[in-house]
């Protein structure tokens, strides 16, 4: 399914994006890497290069249109039109609601939907005609409420609505959408994090344990290759959105009983 295919995944450098980009190199694929720091590009680049497999890396911002339109434009020139698309760039800020700016909630929708939605966009034109894939990775804070995650909740459940709409439109026109709920695991955005989170995100967000990176891209790519919409990796996360979806109150149930647990230990 992937050799030979052009892949660009925005937010390349780092986390999910990076790991994604060595798999899929390891698969034959021409992967083609999007991130702000040039310095980490490169050397993510030369990571991957290192072990034979082909890599290309270009600097651009996704929550400009203009740049992100002008860096598509490039990599059709210098690579090749690209066949699948995976947005992985994301941000994440958690805090309590009451003290979060309005700013802050523009700066993570601006990149977690529009940079979503502006690589779409540009992207589009060659994913139509190479009848390619579009790959959003969302997160279970897109189908489920997080205490702390006011900001991150919203451009998330914002970027699944947008998924599940698109999908309908694009099945017409041979393109697959796809799109990746994953729950917390090891990157160095939530070790940046667990700095700073409040103590009732942490209880919350650990009803499902971190899980390694190794079965974020395995499970991903597995779901990518079957041809599932829908990508929930981890089977204790896939557990917690089904008993979420279809035992709602139980759900809340519990998350409230560990966030109130929480709360009583931090204020003894």
């Amino acid at each position: 399914m992937f050799k030979g295919k052009k892949i660009v995944i925005t937010g390349g450098s780092s986390g999910l994006g990076l790991a994604l980009a060595k798999e899929l190199a390891t698969k034959g694929a021409v992967v083609v890497l999007i991130a702000r720091g040039k310095e980490k590009l490169e050397n993510a680049k030369a990571e991957i290069t290192a072990k034979g497999g082909r890599a290309y890396a270009f600097s651009s911002d996704v929550s400009s249109i203009e740049a992100i339109t002008e860096t598509f434009n490039n990599i059709a020139s210098e690579v090749g039109p690209p066949d699948i698309l995976i947005n992985s760039a994301g941000i994440l800020r958690e805090g309590y609601f009451d003290r979060i700016s309005v700013d802050t909630f523009r700066e993570v929708i601006e990149t977690n939907y529009f940079g979503v939605l502006n690589s779409i966009k540009a992207a589009l034109p060659f994913i139509i005609k190479s009848k390619g894939r579009i790959v959003n990775i969302a997160s279970v804070a897109g189908l489920m409420g997080v205490f702390g995650y006011t900001t991150y909740c919203s451009s998330k459940f914002a970027l699944v609505g947008l998924t599940e709409a698109l999908r309908y439109e694009m099945k017409p026109l041979g393109v697959k959408v796809h799109l990746v709920c994953p729950s917390e695991f090891a990157s160095p955005m939530t070790e940046h994090l667990n700095d700073t989170r409040t103590p009732e995100n942490k209880a919350h967000t650990l009803t499902i344990p971190e899980y390694d990176l190794d079965t974020m891209v395995r499970d991903t790519i597995k779901g990518i290759e079957k041809g599932k919409f829908m990508i929930v990796p981890g089977i204790l996360c896939r557990l917690t959105v089904l008993g979420a979806r279809h035992f709602s109150e139980i759900s809340r149930f519990v998350c409230d009983l560990k966030i109130s647990r929480s709360w009583v230990d931090r204020h003894l």
